[in-house]
């Protein structure tokens, strides 16, 4: 097994790091303060050609591997969680989950548009009383002829003022023997008569990242925007979340790592008694901890990237990575506002921002218990995985995606 990033990989995670400095990270304490998000940095996103990582370059991408989709979300988050999570979204949930689950013609049609940047997507699965009981939704899709009419509300919805288009689960037969085996997955365009967004405001962290609600009233949307066969949503949402998960746990890596690079500056430069607090043994044990745990991390995102490359299930390996990856950020990110003292209290300093950010990234794509259940159910021998329906497109590309 080769553990050594290509030369490819290692411009990425360059040319991703200046595009944070230059386009993420300026002005970004006063959006954050201002609970503000724009259409800016999607612009700017596009232009630097990240909408189309990891996407075919047939379909307009940049023909680069799923390891490489970790790397710019490592890097965008290291700046801030607002960045990575229109990756996380546009990317992860939306494009990838349609790359692995679209016809020839919905790719065709649908996917070149999306890798430029010209569109974004975004997913919408949570509902006010759905969230982890994902088979309670309340969202109905009435097949009338060639078109579904789809009508009820999501909520905690990224990019809901933004995005182009949504990746949205409904339940279309709600006496299937099994409530999983009744639901559609539709991409349902924001022009459509009926569709309405609503931004969330007053949130802990991602300030300067866009949720809110979006509310369907006899949205007619064709059946030729459904993905997979009918009754096959269940199983689109949960691959999707594969990808989303990967996205998130490759980007909590990238605020252990901004927490490291802000607590490494602070400690040399802090004195106490006349020396550095980086000569400090209990600063160093939580320093030592955020380096045990970007490695740690990186490993675990590494191995998922691999085996999407190989076109392998990695549901397990997914969930692990994002619930200890999310759970060491959180920790990283309470012990830089540690050694930061009471300056790491206020936004004058990164690691007050990582330490709301993260937060979330413990709830969002499958909460911290969720995957403890997960995990144990796999380790217990009550849960193993099935060979997927339809798989992701292995890397390299070949013409036949």
């Amino acid at each position: 097994m080769d553990f050594e990033l290509t030369q490819e990989h290692e411009l990425i995670r360059e040319s991703t790091r200046k595009f944070a400095e230059k386009e993420v990270l300026p002005g970004l304490t006063e959006r954050d303060r201002k609970h503000e998000s724009g259409g800016d940095l999607l612009k700017a996103m596009a232009k630097a050609g990240l909408t189309g990582t990891s996407l075919p370059k047939k379909y307009g991408g940049q023909d680069t591997d799923y390891i490489s989709l970790g790397i710019v979300c490592e890097e965008l988050e290291r700046a801030d969680s607002s960045a990575r999570v229109v990756m996380s979204v546009h990317l992860g949930l939306h494009c990838l989950t349609l790359l692995q689950w679209g016809t020839k013609e919905q790719k065709e049609r649908l996917l070149p548009p999306l890798a430029r940047g010209e569109k974004i997507g975004a997913f919408a699965l949570t509902e006010p009383n759905a969230g982890s009981d994902v088979v309670n939704m309340k969202m109905r899709a009435e097949r009338k002829g060639d078109e579904y009419i789809l009508n009820g509300e999501k909520t905690w919805i990224s990019l809901s003022d933004y995005a182009d288009q949504f990746l949205v689960v409904a339940v279309t037969d709600s006496n299937a023997h099994s409530k999983a085996h009744g639901m559609n997955a539709f991409i349902v365009d924001r022009n459509s008569r009926g569709f309405s967004s609503r931004p969330i405001k007053g949130k802990l962290g991602v300030r300067a990242g866009d949720t809110g609600q979006i509310f369907l009233e006899n949205v007619r949307v064709s059946a030729a925007n459904r993905l997979g066969e009918e009754g096959d949503g269940f199983r689109v949402a949960m691959s999707a979340l594969d990808h989303g998960r990967y996205t998130v746990a490759s980007g909590a890596v990238g605020i252990i790592q901004g927490c490291l690079d802000a607590c490494v500056s602070y400690a040399n430069a802090r004195t106490v008694g006349g020396e550095a607090i980086g000569k400090k043994q209990l600063v160093q044990q939580m320093i030592a901890n955020m380096a045990a745990s970007r490695d740690i991390g990186r490993l675990l995102y590494y191995k998922v990237g691999w085996m999407k490359n190989m076109g392998l299930r990695h549901t397990r390996e997914v969930s692990l990575a994002k619930w200890t990856n999310c759970d060491n950020a959180f920790q990283s990110a309470s012990d830089a506002v540690e050694i930061h003292g009471a300056y790491g209290y206020c936004d004058e300093f990164p690691v007050e921002r990582h330490f709301r950010n993260s937060r979330g990234a413990m709830i969002y794509e499958g909460t911290r218990e969720i995957h403890t259940l997960l995990q144990a159910e796999y380790a217990l021998g009550y849960r193993s995985d099935r060979p997927l329906k339809r798989t992701l497109p292995t890397w390299p590309f070949g013409e036949d995606v």
